[in-house]
């Protein structure tokens, strides 16, 4: 898994193989889990992303900047919605990516949520 965070845009860019997607998904769906990363020599990759239960309402994506962490907080129903969507990236068999934004009013996402862009493990666009 790679998380790299865009400092002039936000957003956190994440690939990762499709088995580490599903255990992903896995997690976000339980509300645990702890992930290490891979990271470059002097870029902008974080360590790792972790995630917890918390009331919600909603998913909150945040940088915990000092322990350079990708945190994924939320209730179990917003919880669900991500995990669904991160599965159905794991399991796509075409190139792509997921764009999870935040906007006002959004159905599962709370206010303050960094971007995150999930990319397909089979990489760039969609062969279709």
């Amino acid at each position: 898994m790679r998380l790299v965070s865009d400092p002039g845009y936000g957003e956190v860019d994440l690939s990762a193989s499709a088995e580490e997607l599903m255990h992903l998904a896995r997690a976000v769906a339980q509300g645990e889990g702890r992930f290490s990363s891979t990271a470059s020599p002097g870029s902008n990759a974080l360590a790792g992303v972790e995630v917890r239960k918390t009331s919600g309402p909603g998913v909150l994506v945040h940088r915990d900047a000092e322990r350079r962490m990708l945190v994924i907080s939320g209730d179990s129903a917003g919880r669900a919605v991500l995990a669904e969507n991160l599965q159905a990236m794991a399991t796509a068999e075409d190139g792509g990516h997921l764009h999870i934004d935040y906007f006002p009013g959004h159905f599962y996402l709370a206010e303050g949520s960094l971007p995150l862009v999930v990319n397909s493990p089979h990489g760039g666009m969609p062969a279709r």
